[in-house]
């Protein structure tokens, strides 16, 4: 965060997934945030995630997350729908920021609804092991993109989401070859 410009991290889940939306998060967190356990997402177990979440969601200044669905990446390709996402959750922020940052190296400028210029913005390679509001980001993405695979699963249980999360393992694959693909399913992603 720089000085009292609001700085917004922001990451993705869901980038190689066969199945599902792609989720993203936006997150303001305080300047003197800490936490010992916050980290890129992947480096936490599923209990660590769970638990930080709501510390999340308490301590943040602003935060939110949106999803792309399967259809609009097949239509856009997974890049963009990434980044999209990322826009989406910055536009349902209750802080716009005066600075963005994002884990990676690819981002598009991002112009706030009713503004008429774009907001600084930063990609970080593995940023979400180096900033916090990134780190957090990751977290809120990640969980919320699970639940929403677990409730899918629900509706389609032969497929295993609620373990492999839409991914590519052995298990969705047989499933995909003995059963088709469903409406989630990205068509342009290699089954």
């Amino acid at each position: 965060m720089i000085a009292d410009i609001p700085e917004a991290g922001c990451d993705e889940a869901g980038r190689g997934p066969l199945a599902g939306p792609v989720f993203a998060a936006a997150v303001i967190l305080p300047h003197d945030f800490e936490n010992e356990i916050l980290n890129d997402s992947k480096q936490l177990t599923e209990a660590q995630r769970d638990m930080l979440r709501p510390i999340i969601e308490s301590s943040a200044i602003a935060w939110a997350v949106a999803e792309v669905s399967a259809e609009e990446i097949d239509r856009i390709n997974i890049l963009n729908a990434s980044i999209l996402a990322m826009h989406r959750a910055l536009a349902q922020l209750s802080v716009q920021p005066g600075h963005i940052i994002v884990d990676g190296n690819r981002f598009k400028p991002y112009i706030p609804p009713g503004g008429i210029m774009a907001v600084p913005h930063q990609t970080v390679v593995k940023g979400d092991g180096k900033y916090m509001s990134i780190a957090a980001a990751s977290v809120l993405a990640k969980t919320y993109r699970d639940a929403y695979m677990r409730r899918l699963s629900e509706e389609y249980p032969a497929y295993g989401w609620d373990r492999n999360m839409g991914y590519p393992t052995p298990e969705h694959r047989k499933a995909i070859r003995q059963f088709g693909l469903t409406p989630y399913h990205r068509k342009t992603f290699r089954s």
